[in-house]
């Protein structure tokens, strides 16, 4: 437990604890995003449960040490990815936003949703890249554990013997060095032979820790071999649920789909009958004041009624009264045809008059003008 002071650090201990030793190690992130994970419901293996309620950092982390890649994500002060990639190990993308492996060692299947597209393809590109460097790595520690047990082999048949030969034996140097006593001649052949045991038994027991070693990691080696071989045909019938449960999904969505442009359309035939209700309520709204407007004029229509009979009966009168005018016209008419033919008649007899008028003053002037010649004939 976390003491009072360490409160705010119990959060990192937690994540060093998931990390490891490795971390203190050299473990380094090389590659983060976000994403919503998941994990597969252990009891059907067919429903994902979510880990995280929102989206979360997703790391993948390199341990130079061990040469060995992880992906790692932790959700507040809770682990909820910590997988080792493995060369057996296959990233496919479910959908275009979506995309799962399997780890046979935390027995479990781990799904991420990603916001976008191009996030789960560079996941993607990334956990192949990480999966090569894997299978690499495996490769060259493979063939390291082949060259030190060839060495191992050729160690333990020359050495020990050549190191007797050489310290039971001697060279030529040595034995012309050596001109004391056989006693001491034996006595030190006796320490060289102690020296070459005791380096003997420090390499004998060099070699069984490190032939432990091999053994121990030969063995993980096999347990997951066996392991993802029991799990690879459970992880293809997982796939093909998964697959079949996708393939309905994508139905359901297509339904919801076809169902969601009907209701689109739908809305769209609701939205036309308000609108064409709105026009109906405003018509009926002229309508009904046009009708109060008539309302208006239908309390009117008896003073006008009674208005317009008075108006027909000055009509009547005036109507007579035309009469009466047109028949005095008629007869100033014919007064006036009359007096026009008077005047006529007198306008001739006035120009007669004119006429003889005028012969009588010329008949005077005639006459004064006798008078006159016979004036001045006087």
């Amino acid at each position: 437990m976390c003491q009072l002071g360490e409160r705010r650090r119990c959060g990192a201990v937690r994540c060093e604890a998931v990390r490891g030793d490795a971390g203190a190690m050299g473990e380094q992130p090389i590659f983060t995003t976000r994403a919503h994970v998941f994990q597969i419901d252990p009891s059907t293996k067919k429903n994902w449960i979510p880990a995280s309620k929102q989206a979360v950092t997703v790391s993948y982390f390199y341990d130079s040490t061990r040469n060995s890649y992880r992906v790692i994500s932790v959700d507040g002060a809770k682990a909820i990815i910590n997988s080792t990639i493995t060369p057996n190990m296959t990233f496919t993308k479910t959908s275009q936003k979506f995309g799962q492996w399997a780890d046979s060692r935390a027995n479990t299947v781990f799904g991420l949703g990603f916001s976008s597209e191009p996030q789960l393809t560079k996941f993607a590109e990334k956990f192949q890249e990480v999966k090569e460097a894997a299978k690499l790595a495996r490769d060259k520690s493979q063939e390291k554990i082949d060259s030190s047990n060839v060495h191992c082999q050729g160690s333990g048949r020359d050495s020990p013997p050549s190191a007797r030969a050489s310290s039971v034996n001697g060279t030529d140097d040595e034995k012309a060095s050596h001109g004391g006593t056989p006693d001491a001649q034996l006595k030190a052949e006796n320490d060289k032979l102690k020296l070459a045991l005791a380096q003997s038994s420090c390499n004998v027991k060099k070699w069984e820790t490190e032939l432990q070693t091999l053994r121990e990691s030969n063995a993980r080696l096999t347990t997951a071999l066996q392991e993802s071989a029991a799990g690879v045909e459970q992880w293809k019938k997982q796939f093909s649920i998964c697959r079949d449960e996708n393939d309905q999904l994508r139905n359901k969505i297509d339904e919801l789909e076809e169902q969601c442009a009907e209701l689109n359309k739908e809305k769209e035939r609701n939205s036309q009958l308000s609108r064409r209700l709105e026009e109906l309520e405003a018509e009926l709204q002229d309508k009904e004041t046009e009708l109060e407007d008539l309302r208006k004029q239908s309390e009117i229509i008896p003073q006008l009624m009674s208005e317009c009979e008075s108006v027909s009966e000055k009509l009547e009168a005036a109507e007579k009264e035309n009469r009466t005018l047109e028949e005095k016209v008629q007869s100033l008419k014919a007064d006036i045809e009359d007096s026009k033919h008077k005047q006529s008649h007198l306008k001739a007899e006035l120009k007669n008059f004119l006429e003889s008028l005028d012969g009588k003053i010329d008949e005077l002037q005639d006459f004064r003008r006798g008078l006159s010649t016979l004036g001045s004939e006087d």
